[in-house]
């Protein structure tokens, strides 16, 4: 039987933001700075490049919902090219060069920049990408395991968390460079993935989204969106401090 990619996905402003800031990519598909209630579910098949990211618009500057969807929707075009690592990070620093583009050309968003984490699936390849703090993990038997680095400072002692970035798409009134962290895996049918912004992974430990993600009955479409649901559900109940948007990637046969 032919493989195939199943995403099911969520984006959510959470209990104390007065908007949505974060954006979504899935395939050739985006969702840009609104809400969902419900996680939506996606088929694809597994073969021609598919890319899955989250974007997080950086809270405390202007225009992080354009930021982020100016990143989702280039992703988006550019996602039948993004064949190898190199490709990707191509896209990820002509995303750069447009963020900073965009807030010249509007005294308003100057400096307006976002985050970006996900990943581009081919037949036998999984590339994971991120600049900044939205993660991707890797959802084994044994637990999750974070594919994606932090751009972060060192955190305090004491605390699991922190808010400060290090490094952005955007987000600064010059020109930066970035140095996008790519990475590159083998990828088989059963394989699953968790792509996220911080409002998920800030306030839910680790540990917890383990558990969220290891229920019984996970190989269906079904099963998936619950788990999502339930993620979603964990980080309101958890306090619901920022947008919550997360993508939940299984390779089916």
């Amino acid at each position: 039987m032919a493989a195939y990619i199943a995403v099911s996905a969520l984006s959510h402003e959470g209990l104390v933001r007065e908007h949505n800031e974060d954006s979504l990519t899935v395939g050739p598909w985006t969702l840009c700075a609104t809400v969902t209630t419900n996680p939506q579910s996606l088929l694809f098949p597994l073969g021609p490049p598919c890319v899955v990211a989250v974007a997080d618009g950086l809270g405390g500057h202007p225009g992080g919902e354009v930021a982020s969807a100016l990143v989702a929707r280039r992703l988006a075009a550019a996602g039948p090219g993004l064949d190898g690592e190199e490709s990707v990070r191509d896209a990820l620093q002509t995303c750069n060069r447009a963020v900073f583009a965009a807030a010249a050309d509007d005294p308003e968003l100057a400096a307006m920049g976002t985050t970006v984490a996900g990943l581009v699936l081919l037949p036998e390849q999984a590339i994971t990408f991120n600049v900044g703090d939205s993660r991707v993990y890797r959802v084994a038997g044994d637990g999750l395991h974070r594919v994606s680095i932090d751009d972060s400072p060192p955190l305090a002692p004491g605390r699991r968390t922190t808010s400060l970035v290090t490094q952005t798409l955007g987000g600064s009134l010059g020109l930066t460079f970035v140095e996008p962290h790519v990475r590159s895996a083998p990828l088989a049918a059963g394989d699953r993935y968790l792509v996220c912004s911080d409002g998920l992974t800030d306030p839910v430990p680790d540990e917890e989204l383990s558990a969220l993600l290891a229920r019984p009955d996970e190989e269906s479409e079904r099963a998936d969106g619950q788990a999502v649901f339930d993620l979603w559900k964990a980080a309101i109940e958890a306090g619901g401090p920022d947008n919550i948007t997360l993508a939940l990637v299984r390779i089916g046969e």
